[in-house]
């Protein structure tokens, strides 16, 4: 009997490991159509007896401005074309700040973030967490930084039924993701901690200061030679 469950266990954990080795080589190349996300979002409004609204299309990374991949960055993870998946500095300064009773921060990079958007659930465990690192070594040795990029401007929520860059920029601001301004970038990245409370447009004093610190932040960011 044990012998069984351990034999079930080892080919459950082949099969998983080959799946999602697969699943990530082809999305290296394919265009990602929905995340979980969009699935839950999608019942939530159905459950709440809400139209279901969802907002997305994909656009190369060629076709998105340069100051929203800078935006991104500056006000996301500012060492993204540097560290290898993981910015251990801000996870330590993350787990300190919390340890103090601040505001609760978990010091996510933008490889982490994408690894959960594309493949995993919404919340809070430790098995999640597990395997979000996971995911994030698989991404960051297959797919590279321009593709990480990519996926995850393609792919987060920037509004309310709103994924992606492209969308984004119809919504806020009427344009396409290729001819965003600074500001205008920098307002999309202001409210990606809580982009279904705050507006890129039309912004509340707070995301207003957001949008300047971030502005002054991408001056850092320098060439985005991935």
């Amino acid at each position: 009997m044990v012998k069984k469950i351990l034999r079930f266990l080892w080919k459950a954990m082949l099969w998983f490991f080959g799946l999602s080795i697969l699943s990530v080589i082809i999305f290296k190349f394919v265009p990602v159509p929905f995340t979980p996300l969009m699935i839950t979002r999608a019942i939530d409004q159905k459950l709440d007896g809400q139209e279901m609204t969802s907002s997305h299309k994909w656009v190369p990374i060629e076709e998105i401005s340069v100051n929203m991949q800078k935006a991104v960055i500056a006000s996301e993870d500012g060492n993204f074309l540097t560290h290898s998946g993981f910015d251990f500095n801000a996870i330590q300064k993350a787990m300190e700040n919390n340890e103090k009773g601040k505001k609760l921060k978990g010091g996510s990079t933008i490889s982490q973030q994408t690894a959960k958007n594309v493949f995993l659930w919404q919340g809070r465990s430790y098995l999640r967490k597990g395997l979000e690192a996971y995911f994030t070594v698989l991404i960051e040795f297959i797919w590279g930084k321009e593709r990480i990029m990519e996926v995850y401007l393609n792919s987060i929520e920037m509004g309310t039924g709103v994924y992606g860059v492209e969308a984004a920029s119809k919504h806020w601001y009427g344009k396409s993701a290729a001819d965003l301004s600074k500001r205008e970038a920098a307002g999309i990245a202001a409210i990606l901690p809580n982009p279904r409370k705050f507006k890129a447009s039309n912004s509340s004093s707070y995301i207003e200061r957001r949008k300047g610190r971030i502005v002054k932040h991408m001056r850092y960011v320098g060439k985005l030679d991935y």
